[in-house]
């Protein structure tokens, strides 16, 4: 089992999401998240004075997958979240962590069968 952490442009959930829906991946957490990396950050004047926003924002997924199930999990988003052909700066980025175990607190079925 993995943990997958995705970290995208809000205005790319939609079409992740229908990426994510083709290759039957239905479960996630969504979280409205703030970072910067190569993009740094920008200006901008709120009255009459100049401001540095250095944290962009950005859509966290979370999503618990089955080991035959990260590559199209990986695939998925990467389709879905890629800025035109060759992607742009900014366009996010995928972390995969181990995880040890799940439970579903309904049930208490632990393991594959619970994500």
């Amino acid at each position: 089992m993995k943990l997958i952490i995705a970290i995208i442009q809000p205005h790319r959930l939609e079409a992740v999401k229908a990426a994510l829906t083709e290759v039957e991946v239905f479960r996630m957490t969504v979280m409205d998240v703030q970072g910067f990396g190569r993009q740094k950050g920008h200006t901008e004047v709120y009255r009459g004075h100049e401001f540095t926003i250095n944290l962009r924002r950005k859509v966290q997924l979370q999503i618990a997958v089955n080991d035959e199930f990260v590559e199209p999990t990986i695939a998925a988003i990467v389709e879905g979240g890629r800025t035109g052909a060759e992607g742009e700066i900014g366009d996010g980025k995928i972390f995969i962590v181990p995880m040890d175990d799940c439970i579903r607190i309904r049930t208490g079925e632990r393991g594959r069968e619970a994500i």
